[in-house]
């Protein structure tokens, strides 16, 4: 890890030239409180931020204490800068500011709705009859809850959206849990491909020509398509795609022009992509490919953050010592450190104070065993007054427990290690900071800044 560059946050969240930071990856590493941490951190440093989420599981209104999000921009509470000695103020939300932090940092939090943007388009680029029309098109609202894409496409009108209002000076982006990292960048092309299909083409061919002749058209040159889609989708479906077709002829040429406007936007130098990902090998493919494909679009990548790092404060016992501890507590041959001695349970020790040997233990009984080297006297200074472990059964059992579990800890640390290393072997040039697992899950703005803390700080190795 030393010749691997740290991802340093904080300068990245300062730089006011930074005006999106998009976290993406695959889904369950940790997006989402990863967009909300790096949103309170830029807040309480000054920025004016914005987080925009796709996440349905609504994690992030609860820890940042609002009761939901929608498709509007809600204002967060209890933000608040460093004080003098470096503590966090403003948990509460109250006192002057509110969701103001120092240096006038404020934070809002809004959550994707995916019909309502596709909805805010049409009717701010449509005539209020066409608006109507397209609205209340079964097709259209069909597309717009679902369609393969939709969600994915929506992300970027919304973002350039926020950007174009610039009431924010850093939009932070959650992106969709697609199946594939990759959807949100394909997205615009996606569209572009759909809205120049030869399908859509033909749909679109009797609106341009209007009125009967466009209608004749569709009967004659059509009637042959028509009629198969009509077996396969039924009539009324068809018909309902073709009005749709028809009263967004005028609007196609808009979304092309918003998605490579939002596409170019990505790849300016005032937004910056992070990498999130698990140490698990799934997890660090994705993250592998996905910073292949930035460079080739062109994308300024940041860094990679390495979410849940496991770690302990015994690394040094390695698993197998603990685990051959265990099996020793297991076999009652733990060492006995009883006042003055030293040596283990079960073997004959030698020593001045009266013997307690029973038949057994004597060498002239047929199954005794050979006498052990005589053990040395443990110095009164030295001496444990300790319980030993193996005299109860019950600690003996918690003690090989939990050197079990250590081993077993120590074993998920080695599988992370090997799988980092072979991503930072595969791209060294790639920045990395590492977020240590947390025992349990953020819920407030308090472990929204813990996180945000183990972004801008080396994982800390005992």
């Amino acid at each position: 890890m030393d010749a691997v560059p740290f991802l340093k946050i904080d300068p990245i969240l300062d730089d006011r030239d930074t005006r999106i930071i998009v976290c993406c990856g695959a889904g369950g590493v940790g997006k989402t409180t990863t967009a909300a941490a790096l949103g309170v951190r830029a807040a309480e440093r000054g920025r004016r931020v914005v987080v925009l989420t796709i996440d349905p599981a609504r994690r992030l209104a609860q820890s940042m204490g609002i009761d939901a999000l929608d498709n509007t921009p809600r204002r967060v509470d209890g933000i608040g800068g460093p004080d003098p000695e470096g503590a966090s103020r403003g948990d509460s939300g109250e006192g002057e500011g509110g969701g103001r932090g120092e240096g006038g940092g404020e934070l809002h939090a809004m959550m994707l709705d995916m019909k309502r943007t596709f909805d805010e388009i049409v009717e701010a680029h449509a005539e209020p009859a066409r608006a109507r029309a397209i609205l209340e098109n079964p097709f259209y609202q069909s597309l717009s809850a679902g369609f393969a894409g939709t969600q994915e496409y929506m992300a970027m009108e919304k973002l350039g959206q926020l950007r174009a209002r610039d009431e924010w000076d850093l939009i932070v982006v959650d992106t969709p849990p697609s199946r594939s990292a990759l959807d949100f960048l394909d997205a615009p092309k996606r569209l572009g491909s759909f809205l120049d299909g030869k399908f859509i083409k033909l749909l679109m061919a009797p609106a341009k020509v209007g009125g009967r002749a466009g209608m004749k058209f569709l009967n004659v040159g059509m009637s042959m398509m028509t009629g198969t889609l009509g077996k396969l989708l039924g009539g009324q479906f068809l018909g309902d795609v073709q009005t749709f077709v028809a009263a967004m002829d005028t609007m196609f040429g808009g979304f092309r022009t918003r998605a490579d406007a939002t596409y170019r936007l990505l790849q300016a130098p005032g937004t910056a992509f992070l990498v999130v990902a698990a140490p698990e090998r799934d997890a660090l493919r994705e993250a592998a490919y996905f910073v292949e494909r930035l460079a080739a679009e062109g994308m300024p990548l940041a860094g990679l953050v390495l979410n849940r790092v496991h770690g302990s404060g015994a690394e040094r016992l390695s698993a197998e010592r603990a685990r051959a501890a265990a099996e020793n507590l297991d076999e009652g041959r733990i060492v006995d450190q009883g006042p003055g001695k030293a040596g283990v349970r079960g073997v004959q020790a030698t020593s001045s104070e009266p013997s307690h040997a029973t038949a057994a233990d004597s060498p002239a009984h047929p199954s005794a065993a050979p006498e052990a080297a005589p053990t040395a006297e443990v110095p009164e200074e030295h001496r444990s007054t300790d319980t030993d472990p193996g005299s109860d059964p019950d600690i003996a059992r918690l003690t090989a427990g939990l050197l079990r579990l250590h081993a077993e800890r120590m074993r998920v640390i080695a599988r992370e290690q090997r799988t980092r290393d072979r991503f930072t072997a595969l791209h060294p040039e790639v920045a990395v900071t590492e977020v240590a697992a947390l025992p349990g899950d953020v819920h407030d703005l308090a472990g929204l800044r813990a996180i945000g803390e183990r972004l801008s700080s080396p994982r800390e190795r005992s």
